[in-house]
């Protein structure tokens, strides 16, 4: 990144802090990386596949429909389902969560001096 004027530089930090606001956190990124592996998804699969508590899930789910990164439907079933994707503006984060998994990637080798070669992250 070259070097940026005072006001561009104020204007850079509040873009990356927007965008931290939005995915952080331990769940969101996960979240949006179970949809990006396999589609959509009911509330309960979720729960199951990312071994998340409901009520932790609801709420990473509340917050990144508010940021319109993930739809949510209701379906006509009895008992009620409930399915929820990505968006298509969720879509637009993708060079993203590659650059960041690229640089853990990098990361990981500089610091540990080994790839991660789990699927889960482990060693």
């Amino acid at each position: 990144m070259e070097h940026l004027s005072e006001k561009e530089c104020k204007s850079a930090g509040m873009a990356v802090r927007d965008t931290l606001e939005t995915i952080s956190g331990k769940w969101k990124l996960l979240i949006l990386l179970t949809f990006y592996k396999g589609g959509r998804r009911r509330f309960r699969e979720l729960v199951k596949e990312l071994n998340i508590s409901p009520r932790v899930l609801s709420k990473e789910l509340q917050e990144l429909e508010m940021h319109k990164l993930v739809s949510r439907t209701v379906c006509d079933t009895r008992p009620v389902t409930v399915e929820y994707d990505i968006t298509p503006y969720c879509k637009t984060l993708a060079p993203v969560i590659s650059a960041m998994k690229d640089w853990g990637e990098q990361h990981r080798v500089e610091i540990l001096g080994k790839k991660n070669t789990s699927e889960n992250g482990g060693e």
